[in-house]
């Protein structure tokens, strides 16, 4: 007869030979037991499969690479456990942390999903890698406990509604993508109730450059998340569209706009400081906590990405709205 589980601990990965060693010997350090953990093999070429046989995890390899919400879903099939608990294969959890998701599902038995947010130290040390992080790190530990979307970096959902609900969208997705906010927006539309626990944390390992960091922010996010909210005509106010972020958004909008006439015209340049300063005083918080962190010198190349990052998400959701309004 087949061991049955509380939870299943569900890997994908694609040529993640450089970090899945480490995040798999930070499961098998749990305090908690028994578990299972399934790692997904998403078409890689790198002898991901092998570490991951060598660390004693059940491995199924797709035939071609097919995106991880497609890796998630056939690995879900074969879990045995109550609650699958997604992890990415570029992580590093605690040892408390799968306690702690068995732990947060029998205090909430109304809660069909649990998920939680980076630490604030990553293990790379380069500025983007450090900038990525903690953006998320304080997006997360920011915002409301009960959640209307869902993270699969580090998120647990119970199998009987995962499977009710048809799993993670990988036809639409499939690459890495929106797939798990998809997943945790179609939840909360059907009334299911979800929990952002922010002291459940995991150190992230991947190295982010600004190419991958712009590719990400805008191909993989931005633009597959404002066709969402503009095909469900739903109104989001969490994580990073609260409303500081949408107002600093169309303050960073106008400073462009006036920045080009105050070429000619100096005085508007006065007008541009005042948008910058406050854009500053509106994320407060924010600044102030990369300042404890990071120092001075850190927090004004954040500022500087900051408005770098509310440019081209304005500019992106502008795009998707004009575009969907001349489709329809």
């Amino acid at each position: 007869m087949d061991q049955k589980f509380d939870i299943s601990i569900i890997i994908p990965v694609h040529n993640g030979s450089r970090y899945l060693e480490k995040c798999l010997s930070s499961i098998k350090r749990s305090s908690y037991g028994p578990y299972e953990t399934i790692v997904v093999d998403d078409g890689s070429t790198d002898g991901s499969a092998e570490i991951a046989g060598s660390h004693g995890a059940i491995v199924f390899k797709l035939p071609h690479q097919s995106g991880p919400a497609a890796a998630r879903n056939f690995g879900s099939k074969q879990a045995k456990g109550n609650i699958l608990f997604f992890v990415d294969s570029d992580i590093v959890i605690r040892k408390e942390t799968v306690a702690r998701v068995v732990d947060g599902f029998d205090k909430n038995p109304d809660v069909v999903a649990i998920f939680g947010s980076y630490d604030e130290s990553p293990e790379e040390q380069d500025f983007f890698s450090q900038f990525k992080n903690l953006q998320h790190h304080y997006v997360h530990q920011s915002s409301r406990a009960e959640a209307v979307t869902f993270w699969a970096g580090c998120g647990a959902i119970r199998k009987e509604i995962f499977d009710r609900i048809g799993g993670f969208d990988e036809e639409r997705y499939s690459r890495p993508c929106i797939e798990d906010i998809e997943l945790g927006f179609r939840l909360k539309r059907m009334g299911y109730r979800i929990l952002l626990d922010k002291e459940l944390q995991v150190k992230h390992l991947k190295k982010w450059t600004l190419r991958s960091l712009l590719r990400s922010d805008i191909l993989d996010r931005a633009i597959p998340w404002s066709k969402l909210i503009l095909e469900s005509r739903e109104k989001v106010s969490d994580l990073n569209l609260q409303p500081s972020q949408k107002v600093s958004t169309l303050l960073v909008g106008l400073a462009v706009v006036i920045s080009l006439p105050a070429i000619y015209t100096p005085k508007l340049i006065l007008v541009v400081l005042f948008l910058l300063a406050s854009i500053l005083m509106i994320n407060y918080r924010l600044f102030m906590f990369l300042l404890r962190r990071k120092g001075p010198v850190f927090s004004f190349l954040a500022f500087v990405m900051y408005l770098l990052y509310y440019f081209y998400s304005g500019v992106t959701y502008a795009s998707c709205w004009l575009a969907h309004k001349l489709r329809n």
